[in-house]
C-alpha cells in the first residue's frame, strides 16, 4: 500500500493548488528525442504512427501512438514538426528502442534517424496562467491550437513555446530550451511566478485529466482502442502500422476491456496491480493510483473489463489486506 505521510502531503497539496489556480513548473526533461530528418521524413513518419503527420505544417504537431501489427501500443509520442526536421518525443528511456523500431521499416527512403535524447530541456507550465506568463517572459504568444508552437526568446537564449495537450488538465505551454540553459531558464520560471511540482502532485493532476503513462497505465499488451484515443488517431490519413486492427474495432467490435478511472473509500491508495473484483469475478486490475487533491480521495486508473466498466459501477479494490468500496468513472474524473 502507498502512503504519504502529512507534511509531504501538505506540500504536494499547494503544488496541485498552483497548477488548478495559477501556474505550476513541471520538468519534462527526462523525455527521449528522436531526431528525424530527410526529405521523405513526413511521409515517413506519416506511414509509421496513428496520426496525421503529412498534414502537418512547421510549428504544428501532434500527438500520436506507434503500433504494432496487432494494433497494441508500442510507444505513446509527441510529434513536433520543425523547418527542416520532426522531433518525436518518446516516453522516458524509450528514445533509442524507438530509433530502432523506425529503423527496421526504413527502406528506400530518405530519411535519417538520431537520438537526439538529453540535447534539450523540455519545461511544463501548466495552469490557467500559464500562458500569460509565457507571453509576459518571453514577448511571443503560444498558438492556441495543441501541440502547435512559436519562436521566442527567454532571458536572451532562443527557445520554442509550444501549446501543450493538456496532460494536467490545465492551460500548458511548453518551453523546449537548449539543455544547457535549463537551469536559467528554470530560474527565470520561478522568479515569474511558477511554482516547481514534484512527483505526487503531478500524479495525482495526471490521473484525474486520465492521461495514461506509458509502461505504466499503458505498455505493449494493450490495444490503443482500450485507451482513451481519439487524440491519438486519424480515420482519414491511410495506412500505417495496425491501423486494420484499429478500424476493425471501430466498425466491428469492441475490446473486452477499457482504462478507467476509480474513486476509492476511505484513505488508503492501493498499489500497482492490485486486483479490482466485482463480487467474487474479477474485474480488473489498478495500473496508477495516487492521493486525489481535487476529489480529497484516493483516485486510480485501472483497465476494466467491459461488462463493468459503466460509470457508476461499484467494484472493489484490493488495499493491503483489505478490499476497498471504489466507483468507476469515466476519464477525466469530475471534480
Amino acid at each position: 500500500m502507498q502512503s504519504l505521510q502529512a507534511p509531504d502531503r501538505s506540500r504536494a497539496a499547494a503544488e496541485y493548488q498552483a497548477v488548478r489556480r495559477a501556474v505550476g513548473l513541471l520538468d519534462r526533461s527526462d523525455l527521449g528525442v528522436v531526431e528525424v530528418t530527410g526529405r521523405d521524413r513526413a511521409a515517413f513518419l506519416h506511414a509509421m504512427l496513428s496520426n496525421d503527420v503529412k498534414g502537418l505544417r512547421p510549428w504544428q504537431g501532434c500527438a500520436a501512438a506507434f503500433l504494432d501489427v496487432h494494433g497494441k501500443v508500442q510507444a505513446l509520442l509527441l510529434v513536433w514538426v520543425l523547418e527542416d526536421r520532426v522531433l518525436v518525443l518518446t516516453p522516458p528511456g524509450r528514445a533509442a528502442g524507438m530509433l530502432e523500431d523506425l529503423d527496421r521499416y526504413l527502406f528506400a527512403e530518405k530519411v535519417s534517424l538520431r537520438d537526439a535524447s538529453g540535447e534539450r530541456a523540455f519545461l511544463l507550465l501548466a495552469g490557467p496562467e500559464a500562458p500569460a506568463l509565457a507571453e509576459r517572459l518571453t514577448g511571443s504568444v503560444v498558438p492556441d491550437r495543441a501541440w502547435s508552437g512559436a519562436a521566442a526568446k527567454l532571458e536572451g537564449t532562443e527557445v520554442r513555446l509550444v501549446r501543450g495537450g493538456g496532460e494536467t488538465g490545465e492551460a500548458e505551454v511548453w518551453i523546449d530550451a537548449p539543455a544547457a540553459e535549463a537551469a536559467r531558464a528554470r530560474e527565470a520560471v520561478q522568479e515569474a511566478g511558477a511554482v516547481p511540482v514534484g512527483s505526487e502532485a503531478w500524479e495525482s493532476l495526471r490521473i484525474e485529466a486520465g492521461t495514461p503513462r506509458f509502461g505504466q497505465d499503458v505498455d505493449g499488451t494493450v490495444l490503443l482502442p482500450e485507451i482513451p484515443f481519439a487524440h491519438l488517431v486519424s480515420y482519414t490519413k491511410g495506412c500505417y502500422i495496425g491501423q486494420e486492427v484499429v478500424v476493425r474495432i471501430r466498425d466491428r467490435g469492441h475490446v473486452n476491456r477499457h482504462l478507467r478511472g476509480l474513486v476509492l473509500e476511505g484513505d488508503a491508495v492501493p498499489a500497482p496491480r492490485a486486483p479490482a473484483p466485482a463480487s467474487d469475478q474479477p474485474a480488473g486490475h489498478v495500473t496508477s493510483a495516487t492521493w486525489s487533491f481535487g476529489l480529497g480521495r484516493p483516485a486510480a486508473l485501472a483497465l476494466i473489463r467491459r461488462q463493468h466498466a459503466e460509470p457508476g459501477t461499484r467494484l472493489g479494490v484490493q488495499a493491503g489486506e483489505r478490499s476497498v468500496p471504489a466507483t468507476v468513472s469515466a476519464l477525466p474524473f469530475s471534480r
